[in-house]
């Protein structure tokens, strides 16, 4: 028997998702890949994605079930599984997160920005599916660790800046 305050941690991989209720906590690292949380809060029911990149390319192999590793595709099984659950998705709150320049030092303009490409799919897709943000920390240089306490819908956030080569301890060669 779980204690009151105890929770079972869940903890996402690229292209993984989680749906679930108040006795959870998803937690993730993200550099250029963004998660979409979903959270009910009548039923405190919530969901989370960890996504690479924003859809499958244009020549990609036909496929006959959704991967989570594609935006559009972990939206899609996220809410089929809130759905599944009884919960109206569309009275869900959202919160997005990720989408970082892990190597900002090296980026120039002819470079693809995947985490900027991640960050605004996600914002479209939800808008599409009329699930209202109610808030995002995207973009920026670096990674994030995100929590998502299901039970109370929070959502913890810290940006992790690119380290300084000469701050790692020891000198440089």
């Amino acid at each position: 028997m779980r204690g009151a305050n105890r929770k079972t941690d869940i903890f996402l991989q690229p292209g993984d998702h989680f749906v679930g209720g108040d006795g959870y906590r998803i937690r993730t690292l993200l550099g250029s890949c963004v998660s979409i949380t979903l959270w009910h809060p009548a039923t405190r029911t919530g969901a989370m994605s960890h996504f690479l990149l924003s859809r499958r390319g244009e020549f990609a192999a036909a496929e006959t079930e959704a991967d989570g590793r594609y935006g559009e595709e972990a939206l899609t099984l996220m809410l089929r599984e809130l759905r599944h659950a009884g919960v109206r998705t569309t009275e869900c709150q959202a919160k997005i997160f990720g989408g970082g320049n892990m190597f900002p030092d090296r980026a120039t303009a002819n470079v693809l920005d995947i985490g900027r490409r991640n960050g605004e799919t996600a914002r479209a897709l939800l808008q599409l599916h009329r699930i209202p943000i109610v808030s995002e920390s995207l973009f920026g240089a670096g990674h994030r660790q995100v929590v998502f306490d299901i039970e109370s819908g929070h959502v913890w956030s810290r940006q992790v800046h690119p380290a300084d080569p000469f701050r790692r301890g020891g000198s440089p060669t």
